[in-house]
């Protein structure tokens, strides 16, 4: 049986729980533990929910079931684990996702590769676009394939994801979302599942570190989230080169492959790209000024 939150059995008012909450997050060694309590319970009041309203709201007596939950998610956060496990959510450009371990907890730079790939195809509300097909390959939560199928023109989405797993949960958060359009989770690895498709884009944000950059990572994303996730061969370029080498077959002419990449290796991405006759290869920089996306068309004539 699981260990319950230990904590007190009485709290007068949400401020209460907030201010216990904090000193326990303080005594593990948590920074900001005030302000990192008051984000844990806005996280879990439901989407919308923004810290100055928890505050607002401070003097509000708090439902059982949301102090139990919260005080869960508290004792996570105090033996480290990463605040969107804590909490088993994440936002995500529009989306407020369903997130645990089975999947890698999106960044903001994936959200900049979403962007890109609007920018080349179109966006619902531009009303510009020409439908067809996207594929996400190694979706993880969905947040990808997801958000294309929200904020795209696509006619049908498909996500593929080589962990069962994490299939399962990417299948969970398509429930959840409900898309405009179809968005089919399939299983299997990288380009595989994809036989006999021919799609307008294909995205990947793949693992693409080498064993000893992961070695390096901060404990709090080595410990925690799934390694097959992040890292990709000795050089950090196994998947990459086969999405570079195949996704030409799952393309239609003039497709679009738009892949995130390690800013330490975009150049050599665009290169092999080149080297794989890929044509328009461009390499853009993240939010934070670091290279980190290529993307290639496929020539007409291919």
């Amino acid at each position: 049986m699981p260990e319950r939150a230990a904590h007190p059995a009485h709290l007068g008012s949400i401020g209460d729980a907030l201010k216990d909450a904090a000193n326990r997050l303080a005594a593990s060694g948590l920074p900001g533990s005030r302000r990192e309590a008051t984000m844990l319970w806005a996280a879990l009041s439901g989407a919308g929910t923004k810290p100055a309203d928890v505050w607002l709201r401070r003097e509000q007596e708090p439902g059982a079931g949301l102090l139990e939950q919260f005080w869960q998610a508290v004792q996570r956060r105090a033996s480290g684990v990463p605040f969107a496990y804590a909490v088993g959510r994440t936002g995500f450009r529009t989306l407020d996702l369903k997130l645990d371990a089975r999947a890698l907890i999106p960044r903001p730079e994936t959200e900049g590769l979403v962007e890109l790939v609007l920018r080349e195809t179109g966006t619902r509300d531009e009303g510009r676009g020409t439908g067809g097909v996207v594929a996400d390959i190694g979706t993880g939560c969905g947040c990808i394939a997801l958000s294309l199928a929200v904020e795209g023109t696509f006619e049908r989405v498909i996500a593929v994801e080589h962990s069962r797993e994490t299939a399962a949960l990417a299948r969970e958060n398509v429930a959840l979302v409900r898309p405009p359009v179809p968005v089919e989770v399939r299983e299997g690895d990288l380009l595989a599942p994809l036989a006999g498709e021919r799609c307008r884009v294909v995205v990947s944000n793949p693992p693409y570190l080498t064993e000893a950059e992961y070695v390096g990572l901060d404990s709090t994303v080595r410990l925690f989230e799934p390694r097959e996730a992040l890292v990709s061969g000795a050089d950090g370029l196994v998947a990459t080169r086969v999405l570079l080498a195949g996704a030409r077959v799952a393309l239609e002419p003039g497709g679009l492959l738009a892949l995130e990449v390690d800013e330490r290796r975009a150049q050599r991405v665009a290169r092999l790209a080149r080297e794989l006759a890929w044509s328009r290869v461009r390499v853009y920089d993240d939010l934070f000024g670091r290279a980190r996306y290529v993307l290639a068309i496929l020539e007409e004539d291919a």
